[in-house]
């Protein structure tokens, strides 16, 4: 271990001590109390741990050792995990393949369609492949599309799952497969005119018939349009799908949405069908999915950004279904046969844990993004975490992927006019219970801390944020 790394390891054990002694509770700091009095919380909603990174001070704590519902910041034990064993140059992979080379612009067989993990695998990186395989003479595909998810066991997550809460056609709902075909997100222009309501997906998929006769035109502000939105229905209809929009939508308003509409299987091979054929290939039918047999060959190839490119979106953006993604490639890469990817990405985080002294014990993990009704972290192991990831070698892309308190992602239009505004980088978490915030907050000497504060209660998404931000504005003030 390195001297730096030594540094900043020790006051770690010290926190952890600490906490095992019961010496880290300490009284919640007058203005941060005076803001818990203001929304009407209790002191025991709220849960912390705070200390400079250079350990030069005790650590303040409070319900520190306590598994607390952490909503995205969740994400912050995501990242340090795979920026240490993926790798910040780690690439997702899309790949066309086949049983054996193509002879004379004919592949006598399937075309392959195989998913690994590819965060930026969108409608134009689908039509370059294809254009790539156009172009190098193949005009015939006999046998059909094979589509293979095995990346991941089970192939379709998805599939079972009951709903997290009442839109799950939203993006931030999407549970990723191995392909994650633009999210697996239908995207449509609604555009509100003198007769009602008009609808069209982008690109205008085949086979694909949008009804809006059930919505109504609405009296409110273009940005709230999902305000008076109702889950859509979709139905097959031969060999496509008729999707129904219910509710209403602003009048003089055009939105361009993603949503998680349609049977994802469909979508891609019906994708892939059209581009193809648009592109002057013919394709034989035969579609499916399966795994890819041996001894194939790559015809064509797509690699996603680079994990640390990728995690500045995650963090900042707080997307839950990359989140989950990269969670699940910590799982693939480590996999035992037969074993569960998830089960396996657990074990990974684990492991890590006890190999950085960091206590598991209360420890919940489900998907790694922190939309869960049952993950669990005390504020003492994500502080632990923290500070692993910034004795390590790739502390400054966790930094980088952070918001920044007032000027960028989840926190643009949070701490304004604290004195932490563009220097605090802090990671998020919002559930209907649940309200977080963690990350490094430099005091009034420049000095960073280690911040990890919740609110737990069933009032927290509509009351615990001021109580976060007086927590960081005390940090800031500190000399």
């Amino acid at each position: 271990m390195s001297p730096r790394a030594s540094r900043l390891f020790a006051p770690a054990f010290l926190v952890l001590a600490c906490l095992l002694a019961g010496c880290a509770t300490t009284a919640v700091p007058p203005p941060v109390q005076q803001a818990l009095d203001r929304a009407g919380l209790p002191a025991d909603s709220l849960g912390f741990v705070l200390q400079p990174l250079d350990g030069s001070r005790a650590p303040r704590g409070r319900r520190a050792d306590e598994p607390l519902a952490p909503g995205s910041a969740m994400k912050l034990v995501t990242a340090a995990v795979a920026l240490d064993v993926l790798g910040p140059n780690q690439r997702g992979r899309t790949e066309l393949l086949a049983a054996m080379p193509p002879k004379d612009g004919v592949i006598d067989g399937p075309l392959i369609l195989r998913g690994g993990a590819d965060t930026d695998l969108d409608w134009p990186a689908l039509w370059g492949l294809l254009r790539e395989l156009r172009e190098s003479g193949v005009r015939d595909i006999r046998g059909g599309l094979v589509v293979d998810r095995s990346l991941f066991q089970p192939t379709r997550l998805d599939i079972g799952q009951p709903p997290f809460d009442e839109a799950p056609e939203f993006p931030y709902n999407v549970i990723p497969d191995a392909l994650h075909l633009n999210g697996s997100l239908l995207e449509l222009v609604l555009q509100a005119a003198d007769a009602g309501v008009a609808a069209r997906s982008v690109p205008a998929w085949q086979g694909l018939r949008i009804d809006t006769r059930e919505m109504a035109l609405a009296s409110r502000a273009c940005k709230d349009w999902d305000e008076v939105w109702q889950p859509a229905t979709a139905t097959p209809e031969g060999d496509g799908w008729r999707l129904a929009l219910h509710g209403a939508f602003p009048a003089g308003c055009r939105q361009r949405v993603a949503l998680q509409l349609v049977d994802r299987q469909w979508l891609v091979t019906h994708a892939v069908r059209q581009l193809w054929a648009e592109l002057g290939g013919a394709m034989g039918s035969g579609d499916r999915e399966a795994a890819t047999p041996p001894g194939t060959v790559v015809l064509a190839a797509h690699a996603g950004r680079p994990l640390a490119e990728v995690l500045r979106g995650v963090m900042k953006r707080s997307d839950n279904a990359l989140a989950r993604l990269i969670y699940l490639q910590l799982g693939a890469q480590a996999a035992q046969p037969g074993e569960a990817t998830l089960a396996a990405a657990g074990r990974v985080v684990r492991q890590w844990f006890a190999a950085h002294g960091l206590d598991d014990r209360g420890l919940v993990l489900d998907n790694g993004s922190g939309l869960s009704r049952t993950e669990r972290i005390s504020p003492a192991q994500l502080a632990g975490v923290l500070r692993a990831s910034q004795a390590g070698p790739h502390a400054p892309d966790l930094l980088a992927a952070l918001p920044v308190a007032g000027v960028d992602g989840t926190l643009s239009r949070r701490l304004k006019n604290s004195l932490a505004a563009g220097q605090a980088r802090l990671k998020t978490g919002t559930l209907r219970d649940a309200v977080a915030l963690a990350g490094f907050v430099p005091d009034a000497t420049g000095r960073p801390w280690v911040f990890v504060a919740f609110v737990n209660h069933p009032e927290a998404a509509a009351k615990g944020r001021p109580v976060l931000d007086a927590l960081v504005d005390w940090v800031a003030a500190q000399r």
